[in-house]
């Protein structure tokens, strides 16, 4: 292989590739890879897996859906989150009658 052709195909392509971070989705490769994980890379390393054969850019319907799941997974752990952060006060009743009485009467 002339590595001078290998780089020159992969600065061109990285030329093309619109997005800073493209997803990928990978190929199956004889040694093992698995086919249809997605993953979002740098310009530079979608180029090097797109000449190396071991991955696709992305349909903008599977990038849409990605990003859409993630939206939704961080919408998820915000809620969660919060719900951890919620505060409980325990009190007895004569405090909440006297609370009560407090909103109730009008203060001068």
């Amino acid at each position: 292989m002339d590595l001078q052709v290998y780089y020159q195909k992969i600065r061109e392509l990285e030329t093309k590739i619109a997005d800073e971070f493209p997803l990928m989705v990978s190929m199956e490769m004889a040694d093992g890879g698995k086919s249809g994980t997605r993953t979002e890379v740098p310009r530079r390393l979608a180029a090097k897996l797109l000449v190396e054969g071991q991955a696709r850019l992305a349909s903008k319907d599977e990038a849409k859906a990605h990003r859409d799941g993630l939206a939704e997974a961080r919408r998820m752990a915000e809620r969660a989150a919060a719900a951890a952060r919620v505060q409980l006060t325990v009190l007895s009743t004569s405090e909440l009658d006297r609370l009560r009485s407090d909103v109730r009467s009008p203060k001068e």
